[in-house]
């Protein structure tokens, strides 16, 4: 396997201003030659871990990865800037991850016709906004052919900016206000931003989420449907924010109520096949 850690800045100067050092972790299986699979082309996932916009988890990168390089995937972790960096910052380190997965498509065996993205809370937002916004004028400023992805996978995701169900947290990191105006909320609320090019989706949440309400998924999987987008929604009784594999590897303790809903991991790598098929 190679795993390798790039500093974007090394490859896209314009992205360390201010001090910011976004990277991608890379985890990329060895060609299988025993296989005959010496050429074979590899569907990627792009993981964006949460944070709300202040830190960027661990508990949701690496040990994701693990669980969908067994499945074939070529994965990139990517650990992007927060505040006080504020948007586009965001935006165009998740493409500048994008354009590496193009330029290194022959070398590293990718499938740029299937790469879905992930996201978890905060990431889940990013991964949402890239998923409708990858090419606003923001993006395309600094990346005029910015690429879009096939899929997105929604743990838990910010994705409103109404007042009623937003995290605000996030959105005061991410834009650097205590008090969202109207425009704004407009602007970075996710499903106001669906269109029919919006790739389908699966998100999933726990209806006891205090953190992030589980009315964020639900608003996203309606503008998906209203757009005639397929999703996949899953909603799960019980389990607090941040739950990631939902085991021991990622919290402290997992109650006996909560443990079905590490079901999402079979289920989306199911909804993945079908959807790259």
């Amino acid at each position: 396997m190679k795993n390798q850690v790039i500093y974007l800045k090394e490859r896209f100067p314009f992205l360390g201003e201010d001090g910011k050092d976004p990277n991608v972790t890379l985890y990329l299986p060895d060609p299988m030659w025993e296989m005959g699979w010496d050429d074979r082309k590899r569907p990627c996932l792009v993981i964006l871990p949460g944070g709300g916009y202040g830190m960027v988890s661990q508990r949701e990168g690496e040990p994701i990865a693990f669980h969908f390089l067994p499945q074939g995937y070529n994965v990139f972790v990517v650990r992007y800037s927060v505040a006080p960096h504020r948007f586009p910052s965001q935006l165009r380190e998740v493409a500048a991850a994008m354009e590496l997965i193009y330029e290194n498509a022959g070398a590293w065996h990718c499938d740029t016709n299937r790469i879905a993205i992930m996201g978890f809370s905060a990431g889940g937002h990013l991964a949402a906004h890239y998923s409708t916004c990858y090419d606003i004028p923001e993006v395309r400023q600094v990346f005029p052919e910015s690429k879009p992805v096939q899929a997105s996978v929604l743990s838990y995701p910010v994705i409103s900016a109404d007042l009623r169900t937003a995290h605000m947290g996030s959105f005061q990191n991410l834009l650097g206000v205590e008090t969202l105006t109207a425009e704004q909320e407009e602007k970075f609320s996710c499903d106001k931003r669906v269109t029919e090019k919006t790739p389908p989706a699966f998100l999933w949440h726990t209806f006891e989420d205090n953190v992030v309400p589980v009315a964020n998924s639900l608003c996203y999987a309606r503008a998906l449907t209203d757009h005639n987008i397929p999703v996949s929604l899953h909603i799960y009784p019980k389990g607090w924010h941040g739950l990631s594999t939902v085991d021991m590897q990622t919290n402290d303790k997992i109650a006996e109520d909560v443990c079905h809903t590490a079901d999402w991991l079979d289920a989306v790598k199911k909804w993945l096949r079908i959807t790259f098929r």
